[in-house]
């Protein structure tokens, strides 16, 4: 259909919908960022970022996509050919660990399924074999975007600890920000990296890194390049409301509002717990239509997404063209190791009931199309989940 009929549903997990509001928010004349109005737009957000990232230490926001975040974190922190410790959760731990090495840092980077999150015991093994401390950061993404893998952060914290080691922690949280509960002070994470366009409810174009006082002290000895993502320069502009350079200043309106509205539903909590029982009830559709999650360890399921394998045999892009041509409703395709074998369905951000049924009767109809073989009653899983917990 050349002009489809009624509003496209983009259900994949990032970037997700934008709401309304956030819209109208952004939709405003060009600001001087150089006046005073700017100024409390800047001490707004940063102030409603911490609350989200659940920290009082620094939080810094870079005109860029997660990957700038991401490469913000090392070049402020690191110097050629230091050590970090990494693990291949999925797609997007495995780009990071491109960055790392682009950079010249050597990685020690833990293989694994694809299907489990970072075991601590083995992040304690590692840097107990660690004598002569040439580990300078463990690096894990808390939310594998790939995979709905969720790795469990408190307890890699209490892995580190339980070695006395002194490597930096970082924690990629671009796809949990504002979807799963997240504590960057409490599980003393020294950088935390977040984008704008998942949780948040903003178009792609903002990230952030959250910035321990530890992590803050390693910028005085890390000798990689850093000049547009150097933090001392941008916190010292911050401290007066403005920044070192021109910033995304409508995307800034844009994260206000969408912050108010975070911070508005009942406190981050019942966020949280909106996405959880998003995702259970995506979980039961999938087990009544007999198809498998890919995320084996019920401990480490998304809230953000569900990523679903298809038997063998049956192609999940040529089932996520179908969807998208019968019905006007994007799905994840599969990345890296499970392309082709796996679509994601996104279940974050401005996201309700009413929605979630409309996304699942549409795998169930495409499912039916695309002659996979499954059993049908898994909107209903669903519906009887959502009617029985309000």
């Amino acid at each position: 259909m050349s002009n489809p009929a009624g509003r496209h549903f983009l259900q994949i997990p990032g970037p997700s919908n934008v709401p309304d509001r956030v819209l109208r928010a952004m939709d405003m004349p060009t600001m001087d960022h150089r006046g005073p109005e700017f100024a409390q737009l800047t001490r707004d957000v940063l102030d409603g970022m911490k609350q989200v990232f659940k920290t009082a230490a620094d939080v810094v926001i870079f005109p860029a996509s997660g990957t700038g975040a991401w490469e913000a974190a090392l070049v402020n922190t690191l110097s050629p050919g230091d050590g970090v410790l990494m693990f291949e959760t999925g797609q997007f731990a495995t780009l990071w660990k491109g960055i790392a090495t682009d950079l010249g840092l050597k990685v020690d980077f833990v293989e694994g399924d694809w299907r489990h999150g970072v075991d601590p015991d083995a992040v304690a093994a590692r840097l107990a074999a660690d004598s002569e401390g040439q580990i300078k950061a463990v690096m894990v993404v808390h939310n594998e975007t790939s995979t709905g893998v969720t790795s469990r952060i408190a307890e890699i914290r209490n892995a580190i600890d339980s070695c006395g080691h002194p490597a930096l922690f970082m924690v990629d949280t671009i796809s949990s920000l504002g979807s799963i509960d997240y504590r960057h002070d409490e599980w003393q994470v020294d950088v935390t990296v977040g984008g704008s366009q998942k949780g948040l409810m903003l178009p792609p174009g903002l990230s952030f890194n959250a910035i321990s006082a530890k992590a803050l002290a390693a910028t005085e000895t890390s000798t990689l390049p850093c000049s547009y993502w150097n933090w001392q320069a941008m916190i010292k502009s911050n401290q007066t409301g403005y920044f070192p350079y021109t910033p995304a200043t409508n995307l800034l309106y844009a994260l206000r509002e969408s912050l108010k509205m975070l911070l508005d539903e009942q406190g981050l909590d019942s966020v949280f717990a909106r996405h959880q029982r998003h995702a259970e009830a995506t979980r039961r559709a999938v087990r009544a239509w007999g198809l498998e999650i890919l995320c084996q360890n019920p401990d480490e399921y998304s809230g953000s997404l569900t990523a679903i394998l298809l038997p063998d045999g049956h192609d999940a892009d040529q089932l996520r063209q179908l969807i998208l041509e019968r019905y006007n409703m994007s799905l994840g395709t599969g990345l890296g190791k499970v392309q082709g074998r796996v679509f994601r369905i996104g279940h974050l951000g401005d996201f309700n009931d009413l929605m979630l049924a409309g996304t699942l009767s549409g795998v169930e109809m495409g499912l039916i199309g695309a002659g996979i073989p499954f059993h049908k009653g898994g909107i209903n899983a669903a519906l009887d989940y959502l009617a029985d917990n309000p």
